[in-house]
């Protein structure tokens, strides 16, 4: 969940160290950064905790045993090419993780990254930060999470031929609005019952 910019600009490095001085202290807002602007990552709610810990729950038993990982709220991803890092809410890496530095705090590699939505952030992780995700090459599957309704978007890579920028038209879109339905995840050949993703989630009237 993003609260609104920060009027700071930093270099990368600066960045980097003022999250690394700030992550061991609990009272002190994590933050993502843009191109040098710094965005404030707000509370999150009852919803929000439990929809992120039955899907990366999940995806840890489901992967077990493979040589994929599961990290959910505290893995920094960076986008290297928009000089960008964020924290998603679940990350799957299935190759070598590779990390920025030796301190193995920002990954480079993720597979899957999923974002659980509110009201306040959902323009924001949709299109802006989407852009800046979709141009890891790593990527293959981004996936959007309503908490406020029975909701879920996928976008899946295609495969896409010579050295063009990838664009949102290179992503199949699907979306799931019932608990009844299943969210495939190709990549890692994963299944996740909708059921299962809003485990004891109570949805306004």
């Amino acid at each position: 969940m993003v609260a609104p910019a920060v009027q700071t600009r930093l270099t990368p490095e600066e960045y980097i160290t003022f999250e690394r001085k700030a992550l061991p202290d609990a009272e002190i807002i994590r933050h993502e950064y843009i191109n040098g602007e710094l965005i404030a990552m707000s509370g999150v709610s009852r919803a929000h905790n439990l929809i992120t810990g039955n899907i990366s729950g999940e995806l840890r038993t489901l992967l077990r045993g493979s040589e994929c990982e599961t990290y959910a709220n505290e893995m920094r991803v960076s986008t290297p090419t928009t000089t960008s890092y964020f924290y998603p809410d679940v990350v799957v890496v299935c190759e070598k993780p590779r990390f920025e530095d030796d301190v193995f705090g920002t990954l480079l590699n993720p597979i899957i990254l999923v974002e659980v939505l509110s009201p306040s952030t959902q323009v924001y992780d949709r299109r802006e930060k989407f852009a800046h995700y979709r141009q890891l090459a790593s990527l293959q599957e981004y996936v959007l999470v309503f908490q406020d309704k029975v909701l879920v978007e996928h976008y899946r890579r295609q495969e896409k031929l010579g050295t063009a920028p990838v664009t949102g038209k290179d992503w199949l879109f699907t979306d799931f609005e019932t608990l009844e339905e299943i969210l495939p995840l190709t990549s890692i050949q994963c299944e996740l019952p909708l059921q299962e993703i809003y485990e004891r989630v109570t949805f306004p009237d």
